[in-house]
């Protein structure tokens, strides 16, 4: 016994403060002041700080099972506000900002990540990150193009990450729309109006000297290089086609998705879109499998017309409340990510839903580009008989940028 202890005594002696330090457990990592345990913590960074990705972080922020360790953006100036509101946040000097994604998705302690960025890096980061074995929610419109959605989905299943989309407006919004929908409270869907801007088109901004602070091509990423302008670091991407899809896919991934979700149409596509002629289409038409019209346009929302009631408008009442796939967890859609990161189950806005309804947007965007209607296969995911039409499923990358 004797030289067991003294043994103890010598050990410990050698070790020092290295030994001694894990028996220290801070009142925040048993988790004081309404914080979770350290244990059950989601560690996540911000990836892309502009406005709605700063927006959705100090969403996030307000769980408290989330540790926000890191954010990441080319513009100096929105990485270090971010962190300066994390930092704020927590009373601390933790979070670490980083001008290069790839740095943060080298941390092994990060769990998750936010992607708030231009949607023209939504899909690259999405796959990095899943590859790098993270959970991803990333913000809608999830994807640029097509074949972007379909690779971003392969990623997802292939590395068993949950993915969420950042489309919170499906129950959110239209409250028990949904419900009486699916419940029959209008008969068989016939039409269905729902409204938002229209596509992109090209850029044409005058250049303007890239500032101090700004990582220009870091920014650009995949994108055809083009001069700097400050519009486009500040929100302003989304009228120009090298970034984004326009009003057609911002509004769009919410509102075709809200009403594709209600109709029963969430897991797959239309199979013809017709472009407005001015005379039979007075408006851009998804006609689907059944039978189904969807117009883009309409009274400012989504307007449902079935064979026996409107909404918004007269309708019946359902005989029964309809049990139907919603939100896990609390807290909305952010809340459905965080319990689907621990109980790994599939998040409301998993990257199937996610990708059907910016699929149905970047289709639109085709048929008018194009101005012609197209025959869409949703199960093959391909324009059927239109190889320049295919062409537009997906674009090239500038290098060193691949899927």
């Amino acid at each position: 016994m004797r030289t067991t202890q003294a043994n103890r005594r010598q050990f410990l002696k050698a070790a020092g403060p290295a030994i001694a330090m894990p028996y220290v457990i801070t009142s925040s990592a048993l988790g004081a002041g309404g914080r979770a345990p350290a244990s059950e913590r989601i560690v996540m960074a911000t990836i892309g700080c502009g406005g709605q990705g700063t927006g959705d972080m100090q969403g996030f922020l307000g769980f408290p099972q989330v540790q926000m360790v890191a954010t990441c953006d080319p513009v100096t100036g929105h990485r270090e506000n971010a962190a300066r509101i994390v930092n704020d946040h927590y009373h601390s000097r933790d979070c670490k900002d980083y001008n290069d994604f790839r740095e943060v998705l080298a941390r092994p302690d990060i769990d998750a990540v936010l992607i708030g960025t231009p949607d023209h890096w939504h899909a690259l980061i999405t796959i990095a990150a899943c590859k790098a074995g993270k959970d991803v929610y990333c913000e809608k419109p999830e994807c640029l193009t097509i074949k972007e959605g379909r690779a971003m989905a392969d990623a997802v299943e292939r590395y068993g990450r949950v993915f969420s989309g950042g489309s919170q407006r499906v129950l959110g919004d239209y409250g028990d729309w949904p419900r009486l929908v699916r419940g029959g409270a209008l008969g068989e869907i016939k039409e269905i109006y729902a409204d938002c801007w229209g596509p992109s088109g090209d850029c044409y901004l005058e250049p303007q000297s890239v500032p101090p602070g700004v990582d220009w091509e870091m920014w650009l990423g995949p994108a055809p290089w083009r001069p700097f302008h400050d519009s486009l670091i500040s929100g302003g991407f989304r009228p120009y086609r090298d970034y984004s899809g326009g009003g057609m896919t911002d509004w769009g991934a919410h509102r075709f998705g809200a009403a594709m979700f209600a109709a029963g149409l969430h897991r797959t596509g239309p199979v013809e879109v017709i472009p407005p002629d001015g005379k039979d289409h007075k408006l851009l038409t998804y006609v689907f499998a059944n039978g189904t019209r969807m117009y883009h346009g309409g009274t400012g929302d989504i307007t449902y017309k079935g064979t026996e009631g409107t909404l918004p408008g007269r309708h019946k009442t359902p005989t029964a409340r309809v049990d139907m796939e919603g939100y896990r967890g609390e807290g909305g859609i952010f809340g459905d990510f965080l319990h689907c990161v621990k109980t790994r189950e599939l998040p409301f806005r998993n990257i199937e839903v996610a990708h059907r309804a910016t699929t149905v947007c970047h289709l639109g965007n085709i048929a008018y580009w194009l101005n012609r209607p197209l025959k869409w296969d949703p199960v093959a995911e391909q324009i059927v008989g239109d190889p320049e039409a295919n062409r537009w499923l997906d674009r090239p990358k500038r290098e060193p940028w691949a899927i």
